[in-house]
């Protein structure tokens, strides 16, 4: 997320309670977490497992609960003893959450030749382009932007918060909700079937490329990046930062972990399980998903164990 104009670090320490260590003058554009962190960025880390990532990351200013550690040039800490609530009295600031109070929000932007069908609802600072079909019952929340030419099908949701939380098992809350203030951006000629979700960026943007189709009932995970032209069957799940490029076909029931990278013009076969990157230009099949060929060839050897059993037993 970035801040509406830079604030100086200093501006920022008074606001999360935090102490200062480097130049307190210098400015803050924004915060986000560490897989989308950037320059001149705010990130917040909190346990020591991480320290050393979240200091060598892009991050200019860093949150967090120690003084104990190598600072890198030109890095800045803010140093307090909750880096969490510390992020969320940063986002809640910047991005507070507004309760609706009509259908379709005074600040929406829809262009011309939209169709918005009946009991859609459209949150804060939604934008839309032209020539959309958005069917009933679809919710487009807080801060999506969405190019010309798209068509929704009904009771689809876009813009839900992600799955993402601050674990900490020493609490009688294990898990803390991380609070989300980044968005969705669907580009020109998507089409997004019935009941499908596909949740904002924790603090960046979950993006859905150009031409892009999706069948019905598809996940897509904060902060994942569809390249254009990919196509999605029905039952699709995509964890939150996956990088999915150019011309990607998954097939019904395919599950995607997080964090891990799809090649250009992959395919996946059917019900497979992608837990780690793959290359492009293949295709792939089972769990985890291999090489069409190899896991086909793999299926025959299994058939034949009762027959090789049989031939060892005598």
């Amino acid at each position: 997320m970035k801040f509406p104009a830079p604030v100086t670090v200093q501006w920022i320490a008074k606001l999360i309670d935090a102490e200062v260590v480097g130049d307190d003058k210098l400015f803050a554009e924004g915060i986000n977490e560490i897989h989308k962190v950037e320059q001149h960025d705010l990130c917040f880390v909190d346990h020591p497992k991480y320290y050393e990532t979240c200091l060598n990351s892009a991050a200019t200013h860093i949150i967090i609960n120690t003084k104990n550690v190598a600072v890198p040039a030109g890095k800045t800490l803010l140093v307090t003893n909750e880096p969490f609530e510390a992020y969320l009295k940063i986002v809640n600031h910047f991005r507070p959450f507004h309760p609706a109070t009509k259908p379709i929000s005074d600040d929406a932007e829809i262009g011309k030749d939209t169709v918005i069908m009946p009991n859609v609802f459209i949150g804060k600072a939604v934008k839309i382009g032209s020539n959309c079909i958005i069917h009933p019952n679809v919710s487009i929340l807080d801060y999506t932007e969405i190019g010309n030419n798209v068509i929704i099908q009904s009771g689809t949701v876009i813009g839900s918060d992600a799955f993402y939380y601050n674990t900490k098992k020493n609490r009688d809350n294990w898990y803390k909700k991380m609070q989300s203030c980044g968005n969705v951006i669907i580009e020109d000629n998507v089409e997004i079937g019935a009941g499908c979700t596909i949740d904002r960026g924790v603090t960046a943007s979950t993006k859905i490329g150009r031409g892009t189709k999706m069948d019905n009932m598809v996940h897509i995970g904060h902060d994942t990046s569809v390249g254009k032209n990919c196509l999605f069957a029905a039952q699709v799940g995509i964890a939150g930062a996956v990088e999915i490029e150019d011309g990607v076909t998954l097939w019904g029931q395919v599950g995607v972990n997080k964090t891990l990278t799809i090649g250009a013009n992959a395919m996946v076969m059917g019900q497979a399980g992608v837990i780690s990157g793959i290359e492009g230009n293949k295709v792939y099949w089972g769990t985890p998903a291999i090489d069409v060929r190899e896991k086909k060839r793999e299926v025959i050897w299994i058939k034949r164990i009762p027959e090789i059993w049989k031939k060892v037993m005598e």
